[in-house]
């Protein structure tokens, strides 16, 4: 009951909601209460309050077995829907391990090189205005290139493609908003920031390129290639690739919301560059499938996270194919990459934590969500999604959370029988 009464302090959180629900009204924690954990419940409970989110959900297993999942505040503050357990959530960037998996299946089948040239299989004609030339540089990249952000592209030192679909659009005198095979056909006649290989620069159009190639080799488009090797198998059945517009939001899916800046100019031609609140039409969320595109919820993410870390409840990715894909890029030395420690492997970040130990994670961040997929080396993971990115204090929810989630993990003194997979 204390946390039940401690949850209407989300109750006036005008500030950064169009309107807030009255005292009584809806419940605003949903989900099987465990007493054994209840330090994820206080945990989450004080931080969704005190840093004015409007909804979140976490779910934790342990070992390849769900132990807990868990809704806080509100899917829809106007309509004063509460979030569920399984409320479906824009994932944003944790998009990329589900990618990287699903590009690993192919390696490990034979069907990609991971270590050979791969844009040559590429069927798009560059975008060379002007009697420009394709770099040659770019018959050097490789699979593991792009899956560890190392493929040439340096979003600080030129632009990030995925978020200027209407010059992207218009360039290549098309109607906006520019796709992805538009994105593709026009950065590929861009001249690379840094040789294949010789660093490491955060991209999110390395992962774009890697969605057309699982598309060329698998013959289906990217998010039935996903859905076919990688979700159905594991038993998840609800995730897909979300939609920009706030009309076309899935049946069980968060809506979202912002602070500060509420609204962008729309990418979409109807009319383009009108007003629009950012998180529903300022950016082509459809382009961005393989990258930062799928809506999923908690549970979802678990089980993904599981099937990687323990092979259960089912199995994903041979021995071998893992130690590939979580293996550290080549010449990396702790502390010149990160002082923390941290390394990009194929789809993950990662931090070596000691005896031979490591973590693995992804966060994702969009305008109105923020999430975080863990892998700790205990045999815990966990996923903690928000419909919101931007707190009173400027920081974003999934990192200021990420380390009372591992404090109220190394809480639990025994933790209990698992719940059922859905």
């Amino acid at each position: 009951m204390m946390i039940q009464r401690r949850l209407f302090v989300l109750i006036g959180l005008s500030v950064l909601l169009a309107a807030a629900p009255s005292r009584g009204d809806e419940p605003i924690a949903m989900g099987k209460v465990r007493e054994a954990l209840a330090s994820f419940d206080k945990m989450m409970v004080d931080f969704v309050a005190e840093n004015e989110i409007p909804g979140a959900a976490l779910a934790v297993a342990k070992d390849g077995r769900l132990m807990y999942a868990r809704g806080f505040g509100y899917a829809d503050v106007e309509a004063r829907a509460a979030v569920k357990p399984d409320s479906l959530f824009r994932i944003a960037s944790i998009s990329k391990p589900i990618t990287a998996v699903g590009v690993m299946q192919m390696v490990e089948r034979g069907k990609l090189p991971l270590d050979k040239p791969v844009m040559s299989k590429l069927p798009h004609k560059p975008f060379l205005p002007g009697g420009l030339k394709t770099d040659d540089r770019l018959a050097q990249i490789t699979l593991r290139h792009l899956l560890q952000h190392r493929g040439g592209w340096d979003r600080n030192a030129s632009i990030d493609p995925m978020f200027n679909a209407i010059e992207i659009a218009h360039a290549l005198k098309k109607k906006p908003p520019a796709g992805s095979d538009d994105v593709i056909r026009y950065i590929l006649g861009w001249r690379l920031d840094f040789d294949p290989g010789a660093q490491y620069a955060y991209s999110n159009f390395g992962y774009c390129v890697l969605g057309r190639l699982m598309e060329e080799v698998s013959g289906r488009s990217y998010e039935e290639s996903i859905q076919r090797a990688v979700l159905r198998p594991i038993g998840v059945k609800r995730m897909a690739v979300g939609r920009t517009l706030a009309e076309h939001r899935r049946e069980g899916e968060v809506r979202y919301y912002t602070r500060g800046d509420k609204t962008g100019l729309s990418v979409f031609s109807d009319p383009v560059g009108e007003k629009v609140p950012r998180p529903y039409g300022a950016w082509h969320l459809e382009a961005m499938d393989s990258h930062g595109a799928w809506i999923a919820s908690a549970i979802d993410l678990v089980r993904f996270g599981s099937c990687v870390q323990h092979d259960k409840p089912a199995k994903l990715l041979s021995a071998k194919t893992k130690e590939q894909m979580f293996q550290p890029p080549a010449g990396w030395k702790a502390p010149p990459d990160d002082a923390q420690g941290r390394y990009y492997v194929c789809g993950w970040s990662a931090r070596d934590v000691g005896d031979g130990r490591r973590n693995f994670w992804h966060t994702g961040s969009l305008p109105g969500t923020s999430t975080i997929l863990v892998l700790r080396h205990d045999g815990l993971c966990w996923a903690v999604l928000f419909n919101t990115r931007e707190l009173p204090d400027g920081k974003i929810p999934s990192g200021k959370v990420d380390p009372l989630v591992h404090q109220a993990a190394d809480a639990v003194k025994e933790w209990p029988d698992p719940l059922p997979w859905p």
